[in-house]
């Protein structure tokens, strides 16, 4: 089951990549932007399921900490393995429109969760108000996508084209692929791991926290491995800002949650992956994230999830 939901994730990603790919070609949009939105949202399917399912259940506590867990290994995690494999080109209207708005929608989020301790105002949560204000970023996001999304100098070519039908059954395809290889994957993972005695909350923190970023994780390596850099960084920029404003945002609508579980570790990881980015579009190899760079993202997300074991 382990291996079988491994090869679905690897099947998926491949046919997510080139439908999403061909897609960009026949409309004009870079593949940033489909990487941005149609990836990027699909991509973040499994941390929507869990975080509705939790704030239906009313718990706040795992649907925040399964965004800001999911946002911290995409960035330092996925995209510094991207970066290892293929260094990532960061253009111009990357730098001055989507990543800030990662940062931007991070701020946001701690700012409206940290309100009673930043402000004194209210309660520490995202409210059924903060979540509609999230959403309607959502809907403005999705429309300035789009009509800014025309290919431009992160184009990147030698896209194998397919008829539209195809295309769309290759995404639709690829994206349940991924969600069912890694759910797959994941339950057999938990059930090795307590076959070895080894604890719930370890499985928690390490196995679940990477099965819901799996997708993500597949789609970037073969991404990278296919040449299509901007597609595996408009997925991990459109993960992010969709696991907060659309997640979280729908979420809070359901139950307002609470970040009284959030640690202030976890929010400063969070704010400084997101930074750290943006800053890599001025060091060592200018205009990239390259594989210096990827390296030093993947010892600070392994050294973050060693704190997080040690402080169990």
């Amino acid at each position: 089951m382990l291996v079988a939901g491994l090869l679905l994730i690897l099947a998926g990603a491949n046919y997510l990549v080139d439908g999403s790919s061909s897609i960009a070609k026949r409309f004009g949009l870079s593949e940033f932007v489909i990487g941005l939105t149609i990836v990027g949202i699909g991509t973040s399917s499994p941390e929507m399921v869990v975080s509705f399912m939790s704030a239906f259940q009313g718990k706040a506590d795992m649907a925040i900490g399964n965004v800001v867990g999911s946002n911290i290994f995409n960035t330092l995690l996925i995209l510094g393995s991207t970066a290892l494999i293929a260094p990532l080109m960061i253009t111009k209207e990357n730098l001055r429109r989507d990543i800030p708005l990662n940062i931007g929608v991070t701020v946001l989020l701690i700012l409206l969760g940290l309100k009673h301790t930043i402000f004194g105002i209210g309660s520490d949560e995202i409210s059924r108000w903060d979540g509609g204000l999230f959403l309607l970023l959502f809907v403005w996001y999705m429309w300035k996508s789009f009509s800014k999304g025309k290919v431009s100098e992160d184009d990147e070519g030698n896209i194998k084209l397919y008829s539209m039908p195809i295309s769309l059954l290759m995404v639709a395809g690829g994206l349940a692929a991924l969600v069912f290889g890694g759910r797959l994957f994941v339950n057999s993972a938990v059930e090795i791991a307590k076959i070895f005695n080894i604890s719930e909350k370890f499985i928690a923190i390490t196995v679940m926290a990477v099965g819901t970023s799996l997708p993500e994780l597949a789609t970037c390596i073969v991404a990278a491995f296919k040449g299509r850099g901007q597609l595996a960084l408009g997925n991990i920029l459109g993960s992010n800002i969709s696991n907060i404003i659309l997640i979280l945002g729908g979420a809070a609508l359901i139950h307002p949650l609470s970040f009284a579980g959030i640690t202030t570790a976890d929010i400063s990881v969070l704010l400084v992956s997101a930074i750290m980015v943006f800053i890599s579009f001025f060091t060592f190899v200018k205009k990239k994230l390259d594989r210096v760079e990827g390296a030093i993202f993947i010892i600070l997300g392994i050294a973050y999830m060693a704190f997080l074991i040690y402080s169990l």
